[in-house]
């Protein structure tokens, strides 16, 4: 029996990993790991283990202990944050992990230098500024509204669940955002950029990779946004509605843009983009080494990707599929919080 540690378990993303691998048609000893405890109650695993924060000098000691005491014999970070540390410190990590490459991460972690280095290989970006001073904000907005009238994309450049995100049309009013996360959240004018408003339909593109080869992919179209009527962005990187797509577009800009970060891919790479005002997809950021939030949609419609992860990290030999387009489209998602998930198939709605 494989054993496994999963960082992260007290939380969404992580639980749905979790669920994931119990679904498998083979049995796991999963012990999950959280730095809040009251958190982990809620964790579906063998065993329950408190880390400290990632930043803290004991964090690696602390994880082998847990590896260690568990017999663990592979490690999956889920949050970024833990995903970039263990990616650092790879070596000193007592078990195995199925992570990019250094750099592949270092890149994703960093949203402006994730931009340049797409636009440098001709993956279809929005166009996008980094804003160090108000001088910048003011010209480059200037810039973004004529290819947007309406507004621009205000964000910061690390961090995931659309942390820091505005959409602007005024410079007064990016200004007065970045102070106020200046004063109050400890960012600074260099850790914000501004991007292209794109209007169009958001996508999401789930894939597995080995040594440069695409491995299994799956995309969906982003409908609903859990809680989005209450940010100021209009929307949170997690769906309350989603569904399965086949876009060629998709697929083949979401592979050029892993490829673009890394020729010899390895792990998961879950690519966001939405289309521009032409209808073409961009590229938006890619998460490395870790799942969407909902990777269990993909897992309970009939392709399993954290179980074909954990497989492709052990080295086993299997027929994962089709590379593309494994699910047929229009296969919904609908969750809401504290009334669980429900999979529809086509147009098999009781209430339309």
């Amino acid at each position: 029996m494989k054993r496994v540690l999963v960082t992260g378990a007290g939380g969404s993303a992580g639980a749905n990993f979790i669920k994931s691998l119990r679904m498998a048609d083979e049995e796991f000893y999963i012990a999950g790991s959280d730095i809040n405890s009251l958190h982990l109650e809620l964790a579906s695993v063998d065993s329950k283990n408190l880390l400290p924060r990632c930043s803290s000098s004991d964090y690696i000691e602390r994880l082998n202990e847990i590896i260690g005491k568990e017999g663990i014999d592979f490690v999956h970070p889920q949050p970024d944050s833990e995903v970039a540390v263990l990616s650092e410190r790879r070596e000193d990590v007592e078990a195995m992990m199925f992570l990019p490459g250094k750099q592949a991460v270092r890149i994703c972690q960093d949203k402006m230098l994730f931009m340049d280095t797409l636009g440098a290989a001709g993956v279809p970006i929005a166009k996008s500024y980094s804003i160090k001073n108000r001088g910048d904000l003011e010209s480059s907005l200037a810039m973004l509204l004529e290819i947007n009238h309406d507004k621009a994309w205000l964000r910061a450049t690390k961090g995931a669940g659309g942390r820091a995100s505005l959409p602007i049309n005024e410079a007064v009013h990016g200004a007065m955002w970045i102070d106020y996360w200046k004063k109050h959240r400890g960012l600074d004018w260099g850790d914000f950029m501004l991007s292209e408003f794109l209007p169009g339909r958001e996508y999401a593109f789930q894939s597995l990779w080995k040594d440069g080869e695409i491995i299994s992919s799956q995309a969906r179209q982003r409908l609903e946004y859990l809680f989005g009527y209450l940010t100021p962005s209009g929307q949170t990187s997690s769906p309350t509605v989603a569904k399965t797509v086949h876009n060629e577009d998709v697929n083949r800009i979401a592979t050029e843009a892993v490829l673009a970060v890394d020729r010899a891919a390895t792990g998961v790479f879950c690519v966001d983009l939405k289309e521009n005002t032409t209808g073409v997809p961009c590229v938006t950021e890619i998460n490395a080494g870790r799942f969407f939030t909902t990777s269990n949609f993909f897992s309970e419609a009939g392709v399993n990707m954290p179980h074909i992860y954990v497989r492709l990290a052990f080295g086993e030999s299997f027929e994962s599929g089709p590379k593309y387009n494994p699910l047929p489209p229009d296969i919904y998602w609908v969750r809401l919080m504290d009334m669980g998930h429900k999979l529809v198939r086509g147009e098999r709605w009781k209430t339309r």
